[in-house]
């Protein structure tokens, strides 16, 4: 009997000298919470996944994968409590979900389907940017909403996923986005709200089923063109819209003048007034097309061919660009464009004594445009943007390299708009798009762009 007791209070003792370890463990199962990579380069907390990321969810109390409750699941995104906070962490966890450092990246689009179809920015274009970024930020919020559960494995810093911002409230912020979005450009007019339907319909498909597909960059290539086609569409069809004199400058790409244009488009109201701005469309759709096939490697990284390949179309979308802007054979570079009636206006002050003293000195036909020089400027701007990264990326395809090609190719788009625009013949929407480089640099160091 004495032998019998002293067991049982030792047996007793063993057993409650386990509880302390687990209540430091702090976890049902007794597992090391999971770990995430700190990625300052795209951001707070990172996207890249961690080397020792663990598999699937610990059994629940049920037997089945994931059926325990939010503490033995770490990335699991708890509704509730969600949204709460100080409003500044409110604040800026809105500002991760919809990116907004990469709004600087959309103005353009407008500005530049302006000047393609001969146009001085008006109210339609102010317009069409108002209804691009809200279709812009819808699109952000219905990605965050439709990838949660990936981002719970991959990405779980995002918003949703950490808890900051529930799934409802993220969905709920991209209808009314939307609706907005297709209100603004209702106003522009119809041909407007037709083009804008159009893109948001590309956006939600993309969002909700395209984009794991092979179409998603596809899709996306077609969001950015028809954004640019919505300015231009805006701005010649709107009442009281841009009036003529984005530039009558010989366009090779495009392959028409602001003259040109006036023919295509004898009234506005129709979807022709948009068809001289299609060749740019296509263009930074093709821009778009690439990042957007970077961009499905950046949480996991390995792909080396992709970034070599979109750099090689970088590169092929500067020349196109390039080839034939601002020259000054076939038509000059005027400070309006065709006045009613076909008559041309008037040339730039100094431009013609300016060409004539640099040919006296011998120098290429370019160097005596300084429209010529200011389009070369931008496209180098973009190819100084977009194509290191994507040259580190492919020799080091690593997730934080990877996200970085992604960053510069967003970046890259304002001077590629730029680009498209001071070809066009509107130098001052060049230069004032090429303006929003700085404020994008600067948010994007406080918000990633990925």
């Amino acid at each position: 009997m004495r032998r019998r007791g002293r067991a049982v209070p030792a047996a007793l003792v063993a057993a409650l000298s386990l509880l302390p370890a687990v209540r430091r463990n702090g976890f049902a199962h007794g597992g090391p919470p999971a770990a995430v990579t700190d990625d300052r380069l795209s951001g707070a907390g990172g996207t890249a996944p961690a080397p020792d990321r663990p598999g699937p969810p610990p059994t629940g109390r049920t037997g089945e994968q994931g059926a325990d409750t939010g503490e033995s699941r770490p990335h699991a995104a708890p509704d509730r409590g969600a949204g709460r906070g100080t409003p500044r962490e409110r604040l800026r966890a809105w500002a991760e979900l919809l990116r907004v450092s990469a709004l600087f990246s959309v103005p353009g689009d407008a500005l530049a389907g302006a000047a393609a179809v001969g146009r001085r920015p008006g109210r339609g274009t102010a317009l069409a940017i108002g209804a691009s970024l809200c279709l812009y930020e819808a699109g952000m919020a219905l990605n965050d909403w439709a990838d949660r559960d990936e981002d719970a494995i991959d990405r779980p810093h995002r918003p949703i996923p950490s808890g900051r911002i529930s799934p409802a409230a993220a969905l709920g912020a991209a209808g009314v986005l939307t609706a907005a979005g297709l209100a603004l450009a209702a106003r522009a007019g119809r041909p407007a709200l037709t083009v804008a339907t159009g893109l948001a319909a590309t956006v939600w498909a993309y969002d909700l089923h395209l984009k794991h597909t092979k179409a998603g960059p596809a899709a996306m290539a077609a969001a950015r063109s028809l954004d640019l086609l919505l300015g231009a569409t805006a701005t010649a069809t709107a009442p009281g819209g841009g009036t003529p004199g984005g530039g009558v400058l010989s366009d090779n790409v495009a392959g028409a003048t602001a003259a040109a244009t006036a023919a295509v488009v004898p009234t506005p109201g129709t979807l022709t007034a948009a068809l001289p701005a299609l060749p740019a469309a296509l263009v930074l759709g093709a821009h778009t097309y690439g990042v957007t096939a970077v961009s499905r490697h950046e949480a996991q990284g390995g792909s080396t061919g992709v970034p070599l390949a979109v750099l090689a179309t970088t590169t092929a979308l500067a020349a196109a660009v390039l080839r034939g802007g601002g020259r000054s054979s076939g038509a000059t570079a005027r400070g309006t464009g065709p006045q009613p009636g076909g008559t041309p206006g008037q040339d730039l002050p100094g431009q013609d004594l300016l060409g004539r003293g640099l040919s006296e000195r011998g120098l290429p036909g370019w160097a005596t445009d300084p429209l010529r020089l200011l389009v070369i400027a931008l496209t180098g701007a973009y190819l100084r943007t977009a194509g290191p990264p994507l040259l580190h990326a492919a020799l080091n395809p690593s997730p934080p390299l990877t996200q970085r090609a992604v960053g510069g190719g967003i970046r890259a788009m304002i001077p590629l708009q730029a680009a498209l625009a001071a070809r066009a013949g509107a130098p001052v929407t060049g230069l004032a798009v090429m303006g929003l480089v700085p404020l994008a640099r600067s948010l994007a160091r406080k918000v990633s762009l990925t």
